[in-house]
């Protein structure tokens, strides 16, 4: 009777144990998705996906206005990175590495690229009540919050 109460309580506490893992991954998970933004002038939609490691990364892959006046598709033409400056504003990575933190509640633990001034920002994010993610990015201790709406 003995073993069948340990074997018991032990199975018990184990799947306890999957449960709590198992939501935590859910929250984390949830930010995965396509989301809408205007910045400025800027009409555009990020694709936030999940890498192997468990983190995460959100790329643009629309732009409203993706043509300069002449027609030439728009370029990454401000990256610090000068290897980066030939790649389709359509397609710029905004960040990578993105963690969840269960304790806070947050997303962090990377930067966000801001492409239309060519820098790169400490971030962290979190979903608002309202639905929408809300990113900020700050840089010696000034921030700025945008809010994204999830599409998908």
């Amino acid at each position: 009777m003995k073993k069948t109460l340990i074997f018991f309580f032990s199975l018990l506490f184990s799947s306890l144990v999957f449960a709590q893992t198992k939501g935590d991954n859910s929250v984390a998970n949830s930010i995965v998705g396509e989301y809408e933004a205007v910045q400025n002038k800027d009409h555009f939609k990020v694709r936030i996906t999940k890498n192997t490691d468990g983190s995460f990364k959100g790329q643009i892959y629309w732009m409203e206005i993706d043509k300069d006046d002449n027609g030439k598709k728009l370029l990454d033409d401000k990256n610090p990175d000068k290897n980066l400056r030939s790649q389709p504003a359509d397609r710029i990575v905004l960040f990578d590495g993105l963690k969840y933190d269960a304790k806070k509640k947050v997303w962090n633990d990377t930067k966000i690229y801001d492409p239309q001034r060519g820098l790169r920002a400490k971030m962290t994010c979190s979903f608002q009540p309202d639905g929408r993610l809300m990113l900020k990015g700050t840089v010696l201790g000034i921030g700025e919050k945008v809010y994204w709406k999830k599409i998908k």
